[in-house]
């Protein structure tokens, strides 16, 4: 799948979760909504992306729960 749709709609759900006033467990629901909806390839290609050019236009609550949560994710 192209990178920039996947990092595009993974913006789009860490915007909604941005609103939790709890950013620990929004970060934490950001990585079971990908987990749980998500396809394993589509979850390694964003994990890739974490640490690549890409990974810049990732929001950051975005980059958060991947870096947390990549062996739950992988």
């Amino acid at each position: 799948m192209n990178i920039n749709h996947l990092i595009t709609m993974s913006n789009q759900i860490g915007e909604f979760f941005e609103s939790m006033p709890n950013r620990e467990a929004a970060v934490g629901d950001i990585a079971l909504h990908l987990k749980r909806f998500w396809a394993p390839p589509m979850r390694h290609q964003l994990l890739d992306s974490v640490s690549t050019v890409h990974g810049t236009d990732l929001r950051p609550i975005v980059r958060d729960a991947l870096i947390t949560h990549a062996a739950m994710l992988r």
